[in-house]
């Protein structure tokens, strides 16, 4: 949310949304240094919670050095050096999002290193595919990564980004898959529920983007009025949208989100 104006907090709110998470992602450019990510680690972790908190919405977030600017294996590390202070902190639930963006060898090295991390303090690990046409490429090398482990919690990690081509892959090992709404190169609201009427509702999650490009948290709730219309009940729909987020976050002590 650091992207977007106070205005959707106030929208999310009149939705009914209690609480939202928020990965560290690209800032729209390369960072120049690792104080940089050390800033905006410090505003996710301050200043984001006190905001959404006026409109009475529990705000959460992940720490890594993302794929996209993870190529720089020295900085990357040097970033990661300090990722644990900031798990430290009451809103931070866990390491993400971590993975690749271009499938290169060191963006699966800083990726295995943040696995490393996750799993030495037992975290959430929230993991990044990369996009369009390298996505089942890029799925499938990191689920081969985690294959060899056996110190992974297969329950306390999610893929996310998933689509129709990756999300088989990603449940049959035992995984958590995650669906963006993303209006121009991922999901839209009726193309996930028409995803969710073909796979199911087991370990499926969706989430909706708010950065720079064209967003807005608000998809997620036409997602929801979407399957209203196809007919769901709402024990159905909460199933999706409330009760599945809350069962994979909630394995962090930290969150707190009432049932």
């Amino acid at each position: 949310m650091i992207a977007r104006t106070t205005a959707d907090y106030e929208r999310m709110a009149l939705m009914h949304t209690v609480a939202c998470c928020e990965p560290a992602f690209w800032a729209g450019y390369d960072r120049p240094s690792a104080q940089a990510f050390y800033d905006y680690f410090t505003h996710i972790t301050t200043f984001e919670p006190t905001r959404a908190a006026q409109y009475l919405i529990k705000h959460y977030c992940y720490i890594c050095m993302n794929p996209k600017e993870a190529e720089n294996v020295a900085l990357a590390r040097e970033v990661i050096s300090f990722i644990p202070e900031f798990l430290a902190k009451p809103n931070a639930i866990g390491i993400g999002e971590i993975g690749t963006n271009k499938n290169t060898r060191n963006e699966m090295t800083i990726f295995e290193e943040q696995v490393d991390l996750a799993v030495k303090l037992d975290q959430l690990i929230w993991i990044h595919t990369p996009h369009l046409h390298d996505k089942r490429k890029g799925t499938a090398m990191m689920l081969d990564a985690l294959k060899t482990r056996n110190d992974i919690k297969p329950e306390k990690v999610c893929f996310d980004h998933a689509e129709e081509h990756t999300i088989a892959m990603i449940r049959d090992a035992g995984f958590w898959a995650s669906m963006t709404i993303y209006p121009v190169t991922k999901n839209s609201p009726p193309r996930v529920v028409d995803t969710l009427e073909r796979f199911g509702t087991d370990h499926m999650l969706v989430d909706a983007s708010g950065d720079w490009g064209p967003s807005d948290p608000g998809t997620l709730h036409q997602a929801v009025f979407e399957m209203r219309r196809r007919g769901y009940d709402d024990a159905t729909v909460e199933g999706v949208f409330f009760h599945n987020p809350r069962r994979f976050l909630s394995q962090c002590p930290k969150v707190a989100i009432d049932a």
